[in-house]
Order: C-alpha cells, then structure tokens, then sequence
C-alpha cells in the first residue's frame, strides 16, 4: 500500500507503522455497548474513532472484517464479579424479560449509530448468542492450568499466570502489588486472590440468566465474551482491538490474560484505545449519573443543554479532536462545533458556484498529500480538518474575485473536499430543523390554496373566500396568476 499508516499501539505506548497479518485482510474487534440504557455523548465517542478507522481502512484498500460486539449478559455492577447483572437489573425494576431490555436498547443504540453516520460493523454478535464458545474457552484455561474451579465458579489464577507470564503489560500495573494488596482473610473468599477474575460464575438462586455447564448453572465473566468472539471470527491472531480508555484495565488487560492462558500466544498485534468525553473534568458515565443521552442531544431535553443539537454537529464535535485526547462538553464548544460545521458545508455548496477561469493563482496540489499526511499520522483528524478549514478560504476567496483556479484544479479542489469531507470523516449533509419546518410551512400555505382553487372550480365562493380572508387576516398576500396562484408573508 502507498500509504504509510501509523497507529499509536497501546501495548507499546508508541506510534507504530500498521502492518496487517493477511494483506489486503484487516481483522478488527471493538467493545460496542452493555446494552442496558440509552447509548450517551461516552459511547458516541469509540463509535465515531473506530467508525473513522474502518473508512480508512477501505478507503486505503483493506477488506476489512469489522465486528463489534453487544454485550447482554454477565457485565456485573461496578465491573466487579460480585453483584446483579446490569441487564438483569433493569429487568427485574421494569418487570420485563432480560432480552426485551437488551431488544428495546440495542434497536435505539442502532437508530443512533444512523444518526451519528456510523457504518455498521460486518459482524454483531452477543454475548448470549455465544456461551458455549465461551465455555470451550474457560476450558482451555483450565487446561492449561491458569484457573481453578470454586463453588461451581470457575476464576483465572492471577499469580500462577504470572509466575509464566506477564500479567499488567496493556495497563502497567505491577501485579506484586495487586496481589499483596488484595490478599482476602483466609476463608472469607471462595477466590484464592482477590484479583482473581471470574471466568464462570455459579447463578444465585434469583440471578436471571443462566445457563447449563459442568461447573455448574451459571453465566460467563464479563470479559470472557470478547476474547471468545474476537478468536471466533477474527482469528487466534487478528490486527487491531479497540475500544474506550475505560476498558483498558481489567477488561482488555483480562482478555490478553485468557488469551494468554488458552491459546498460549497474544491475539491482538495492536490495541488502540479512545479517550473519554468528560463533563466539567469528570468522566461521563452511566456509572456516574452525570451522562446526556445522544437523543437529549438531538431533541436539547437535558437541563444542561441550552439547544438542541444534531447529529452531524456531535460528529463534528468529537472528529474534531484527536481521538486520544479527551474531549470536555459544554455548550459553548458545542456551538462552535455547529458554526464551523456550518462552514465547511456551505464550502462544498460554494464550490459549484465557482465559475472557472484559465489559469489558478491558488495552489491546490498539496490540499490531498497534507490531508493523507495528517490520516496517516495516527488517524489525526482535527488536522483534517484545519486543512478543510483553509481550503474553504481559499473557495471564498475565489468566489470573491480575489483568486482565480483552473478547471481542473477545481475538480481536485472538489474531488478531495468531498473525499475527506463525506467519505472518510463521515460527515453529511443535513437539513436543519428551521428549514424543514420552513418546507413543511410552505407545503401547508400551497395546499390551502390548492384547496382554494378546488373551492373555485365548485363554485363554492364560501369557501374559497372563507381561504383567501383569513390567510389575508394572517399577513399573507395572494395573487391569482394564470398558473394557479403566488403568495407571500408581509413581515
């Protein structure tokens, strides 16, 4: 490939050239959502980076296998290993089954991915939908020796998985540590070490969802679905696995772990981690109770909120910075975000009013090479689009007489705006609500008059001036032409 796209590889803490295992075959696993709530400004965020990277990669000529995953069983309260399942939980307080919670959430996370312009993944799969390729997997750690079974749960052996390998290499933490500081009183843990995680967990009597198993009628570790599905239909060995900055310690440390542990080798060669969108400096999180539902978003319901904003204004918002930077939310970035989305849009309207001459005196050439330089440098986007940002003087300026360019040029001026613009930044045209509502308003005033006409046509003078007097009443001015009729409003 020509270009040399390099990727900041978490595990390495380094920018590295990527270099898929089966060119022109890219294998890429992403966390998606526990889907127990409405997908917020947080969950917008991986799915607007890796939905970027997936572009990329296409437009770069890879045939990418996307899957990202939905988690809807075994995700405990707090991440921990103890408590009620997330989606248990909101099923037992709206007295529904666990799968209409999951099917009522998972259906509007979908309706905001649409929203958002987020390509769906090639593959979707849950966690329900794959217990016995999870089970096979607990197998093979216990196989291999790297856990134990306990009460009918089944829990990886930290300190023996260490004394081989190196547990703590994603995230840093130092394992000596973790293990001497969570030693649990003898007797009081079914777990050897309290930094044991569970692999399988035996069911509680009330615990919903469960399944059969010879260990016992339980339900898998939160983080043993991913490392199952990812082998599943990405390989024992695939290229990148992405997710939120959250994830990084224990759930993609654990997985590594497993990985480790059952198949005696890493299965991921670079892990690429967002970072978090924080509001007034804190993280937004469901956990937290200080998150904004993308459809607050859209429709400006949240007290926070001081107007509604939409979709692409979000996009624009969270493209427009780098994506392992964190992003703080307020309103008065957000109104810039939709005032300088509002430029770049009328640019590529602007750009089919330029009448070209014979000659440019701007230069155009090196509009795609920064672009791609700024792609290719760990997917640097808000560089993207300060280029986009100074093509776009460049097309006022021309529009103003000041400049001149070339019939061709102008073609690759247009050619590699909508190229970064639509296709790799994923941005869209949208049509505001003032001008649909204006549209709307429109199509009312017509058909009143259609109906006027109809009126005349009948004879049936009542109504027809019934129509036209309390139209008139209102400000409007009719005129009656050959064509059938013209209106406007007086202010």
């Amino acid at each position: 490939m020509e270009h040399q796209l390099t990727i900041y590889n978490t595990l390495n803490r380094k920018k590295e050239l990527f270099v898929p295992l089966k060119e022109p075959h890219v294998g890429m696993y992403v966390c998606g959502p526990t889907v127990y709530g409405d997908a917020h400004l947080g969950h917008a965020r991986p799915a607007i980076t890796f939905d970027l990277l997936f572009r990329y990669l296409k437009h770069l000529g890879y045939k990418v296998r996307y899957v990202r995953n939905i988690t809807d069983v075994g995700h405990l309260e707090h991440d921990a290993d103890e408590g009620e399942d997330k989606i248990a939980k909101k099923a037992r307080l709206e007295q529904l089954e666990p799968m209409e919670v999951v099917q009522y959430y998972l259906t509007r996370y979908h309706h905001a991915m649409e929203a958002l312009n987020v390509l769906p993944p090639s593959i979707e799969p849950m966690a329900s939908g794959h217990i016995i390729e999870q089970m096979n997997f607990v197998q093979k750690i216990l196989d291999a020796g790297y856990a134990y079974v306990s009460e009918g749960s089944v829990y990886f052996d930290i300190e023996k998985y260490s004394k081989d390998h190196n547990y703590g290499k994603l995230s840093g933490r130092n394992v000596e540590e973790l293990l001497s500081t969570t030693r649990e009183l003898d007797g009081q843990s079914e777990k050897k070490n309290s930094a044991d995680f569970a692999l399988w967990k035996k069911a509680s009597p009330e615990h919903i969802m469960h399944w059969h198993s010879e260990w016992s009628e339980g339900f898998p570790g939160w983080h043993m679905e991913c490392s199952a599905m990812g082998t599943k239909y990405l390989g024992e060995e695939f290229d990148i696995h992405g997710g939120g900055m959250d994830l990084l310690f224990p759930h993609h440390e654990c997985e590594i772990a497993q990985s480790v542990a059952a198949l005696g080798k890493e299965t991921v060669h670079y892990w690429m981690h967002n970072n978090m969108i924080t509001i007034n400096g804190t993280k937004m999180g469901k956990s937290l109770g200080n998150f904004i539902t993308l459809d607050e978003f859209f429709n400006g319901s949240h007290p926070i909120l001081t107007q509604a904003y939409s979709a692409m204004t979000i996009r624009f918002f969270i493209l427009q910075a780098h994506y392992r930077s964190t992003v703080d939310f307020s309103n008065e970035a957000l109104q810039a975000s939709e005032k300088g989305l509002q430029r770049l849009m009328e640019a590529v309207a602007n750009l089919k009013k330029i009448t070209p001459a014979a000659t440019s005196t701007v230069d155009v050439k090196s509009l795609r090479t920064k672009c791609y330089e700024a792609m290719n440098d760990d997917m640097n986007s808000p560089i993207v689009i300060s280029h986009l940002f100074d093509a776009t003087k460049m097309i006022n300026n021309i529009l103003a007489g000041n400049n001149t360019i070339s019939t061709e040029d102008l073609k690759e001026l247009s050619d590699v705006f909508h190229l970064f613009m639509f296709d790799i930044l994923g941005l869209k045209e949208e049509a505001s609500a003032a001008q649909s509502n204006t549209e709307t308003y429109n199509k009312v005033v017509d058909m009143l008059l259609e109906l006027r006409i109809q009126a005349k046509a009948n004879k049936d003078w009542a109504t027809a001036d019934k129509i036209r007097n309390e139209l008139t009443a209102l400000g409007f001015e009719i005129k009656d032409t050959k064509e059938g009729f013209e209106w406007k409003l007086n202010k």
